[in-house]
């Protein structure tokens, strides 16, 4: 998932697409007899150059009979581009795909089954909100590659002024007790908007409730759910306890920039959020530290959607044991450690949550992933978010309408998107 922030999918014209496909190179291919040239599709910004360039010398020193390619995509079109690339017999060994992107790929039978190599991976480790969608149909087609989610930023003057502790906040109920605490004179406890249904799925997974599930190769939306319908009220109860927009998301206006002001105690945001705060406001730089967002017992973090990358190998690729060989190293103890750090990522699997503890941003994000989560993992579930009846319903919701009412509602239109032509 394209986490800057977050939902990979696009448009992008054909011819180009095609243009840019990279051409997998044989052995003996001008780079020495019996060199094979392993072609790579990694995205802008998930690596730095200064990584790419000793990752790949680390790499072709350990497999000297592997060149390796590597070609910074954008995320913008990249939808379209990756499909056009699977649909050709010119695809590169090895893509980044955003986690929900997989099973679109997969359901187009141009993605190379890696099920038989999950074991080799470390796969019984995996951020369970990379490797659930990286699978389709019970075979696992996308290899875990990094991970990034929302966590609490809150101003630490603005806490410490109202007595509250963020240490100490453990549970929702405390969260929201603290909250209101901060919700004082001009301050605003937390800056929430109306339609930021990616927190709200937390919520709802937190209560044991989906968005939508899945019966007999049918999918329905599951808005109007007992669980769900808690996660929503528990939405509305924290809402209220800042001035956030009823009737937009979080980009609308952006959160770093309404933080900025200088009024805001906290917003549910990742990491670098941070540092567009502070670039805008010189006066937030070191008054800004983050936490895990709560769940509903001491004893279990909040819920979070995990965004972030998979590695994919497509079904045509020319080289397919080669490219398996870079994902085992650039998804390996040594090379996820080395991301986290230079990239504050979460590493790909849970026993590698250490690798960030000096991050206040990563590790609070790390804490967070351990019950991450995917939206369904089903092809369908593209067309829900084009349309998103979700933020119309949580807007209705906010605004007065009759809860149990507006989720039937958006869950049938969740219902009719995902199954629109299937």
């Amino acid at each position: 998932m394209k986490y800057r922030l977050l939902a990979g999918g696009s448009v992008l014209v054909l011819t180009a697409a095609l243009s840019a496909c990279s051409s997998s190179s044989g052995p003996d291919s001008g780079n020495g007899g019996g060199r094979t040239t392993v072609d790579v599709w990694l995205m802008r910004d998930s690596v730095s150059d200064r990584f790419q360039r000793e990752f790949t010398a680390d790499f072709e020193k350990r497999h000297p009979a592997i060149d390796v390619k590597i070609q910074i995509q954008e995320w913008d079109g990249i939808g379209q581009k990756i499909t056009a690339a699977l649909a050709s017999n010119d695809a590169p060994d090895v893509i980044e795909a955003g986690n929900t992107q997989v099973a679109q790929f997969a359901e187009s039978g141009g993605l190379l089954d890696l099920s038989d190599r999950t074991e080799e991976l470390n796969g019984e480790d995996w951020l369970s909100g990379l490797a659930e969608p990286g699978s389709y149909e019970g075979k696992q087609y996308g290899i875990p590659y990094y991970a990034a989610n929302r966590v609490v930023v809150y101003r630490t003057d603005l806490f410490a002024e109202a007595g509250v502790d963020a240490s100490a906040i453990k549970t929702r109920e405390q969260w929201t007790d603290a909250t209101a605490r901060l919700n004082r004179g001009g301050t605003q406890g937390i800056y929430l908007p109306g339609q930021m249904w990616y927190a709200l799925a937390g919520f709802i997974w937190d209560e044991g409730g989906d968005l939508a599930v899945e019966s007999g190769g049918k999918w329905s939306g599951a808005l109007d759910s007992p669980e769900a319908l808690r996660g929503m009220a528990f939405y509305k109860k924290l809402q209220a306890l800042g001035k956030g927009p009823k009737d937009s998301d979080e980009d609308d206006p952006p959160q770093a920039e309404v933080m900025a002001q200088g009024q805001v105690a906290q917003v549910i945001q990742t990491p670098g959020a941070a540092g567009v705060i502070a670039e805008q406001n010189p006066e937030l730089k070191d008054k800004l530290a983050f936490f895990p967002i709560p769940g509903r017992t001491a004893d279990t973090p909040g819920a979070v959607f995990t965004g972030g990358s998979d590695l994919v190998v497509p079904a045509a690729a020319a080289h397919p044991d080669e490219a398996v060989a870079f994902i085992k190293e650039l998804t390996g103890d040594t090379w996820q450690k080395k991301l986290a750090v230079a990239m504050s990522y979460v590493p790909n699997r849970t026993t590698l949550a250490s690798a960030v503890a000096d991050d206040p941003g990563a590790a609070a994000m790390a804490a967070g992933a351990a019950n991450g989560h995917a939206t369904p993992n089903t092809p369908g579930w593209a067309a829900v978010e084009a349309e998103n009846p979700i933020k119309d319903y949580m807007t209705a919701v906010l605004t007065g309408g009759d809860p149990a009412k507006e989720a039937a509602k958006a869950s049938a239109d969740i219902t009719r998107a995902m199954n629109t032509g299937s």
